[in-house]
């Protein structure tokens, strides 16, 4: 697996921009009230490392407000993989494919990410698409995390089981940002690909989930006919 440097020292002092960027959800919501309109199909939302539903509430009531069936992953607080929470997150995505008899579209912020990822090479038939916001699925040591736990690669193991860069059988976006201060932009990056994209937006890493250009990439990517998946734009680029 490739070795990526975390962030710096300096990036990380900036990640207190991410109540600023919750802040400007407000003054956003006229354009953000003009983003396309989904389809009504499931989407289900996957917290961060230590995080809970709460951090994905904005995420989820956007996604709502676009007409789709958003869904919280009821898990609590996001401590980590673990054998039981595989097969905790799998019996809800399983719930919800049930319930709506439609395929899932994945959203996961950070680990949630790489769970998303792990979700969609577990049920392919039965993920739509997977949006990741700030995931290190390249390298899921290459985060600021570690300097808490001393070496590097001993911070929060990230990937379940597969190698978490390996490409995934359905249609993938990866939402970075070069300014993270928690995760290294280059861990972030899709290897090249009919149905692989990254996309780059200005945020913190702390704030991904909520800016306004970051929810406008997700309703575009969201709002794409099942089956007719295409890369975003160039030149939409928030």
């Amino acid at each position: 697996m490739e070795t990526i440097p975390p962030p710096s020292v300096a990036l990380l002092a900036l990640e207190g921009r991410a109540w600023l960027e919750l802040a400007a959800l407000v003054p956003a919501l006229p354009l953000l009230g003009r983003a396309p309109v989904g389809d009504g199909h499931p989407v289900l939302v996957l917290p961060g490392w230590l995080a809970s539903d709460r951090s994905t509430q904005a995420l989820r009531w956007f996604l709502r407000n676009r007409g789709y069936h958003a869904h919280g992953w009821r898990l609590g607080r996001n401590y980590g993989p673990s054998g039981a929470l595989r097969t905790a997150l799998a019996e809800r995505f399983t719930a919800l494919r049930q319930r709506h008899g439609r395929r899932l579209s994945l959203i996961g912020w950070s680990l949630g990410g790489i769970y998303a990822r792990e979700l969609a090479r577990r049920f392919p038939r039965d993920v739509r698409q997977v949006i990741t916001l700030a995931s290190p699925f390249r390298d899921p040591s290459a985060t600021s995390i570690g300097r808490f736990f001393g070496a590097r690669r001993d911070g929060p193991p990230a990937g379940p089981h597969a190698p978490p860069g390996v490409p995934l059988p359905v249609p993938s976006t990866s939402v970075y940002s070069r300014s993270d201060g928690i995760v290294a932009w280059r861990s972030c990056l899709e290897e090249g690909g009919p149905q692989r994209e990254s996309v780059e937006v200005r945020s913190s890493h702390c704030g991904m989930g909520h800016h306004p250009a970051v929810l406008l990439v997700i309703a575009d990517r969201l709002a794409q006919p099942e089956g007719a998946w295409r890369p975003f734009g160039e030149g939409d680029h928030p």
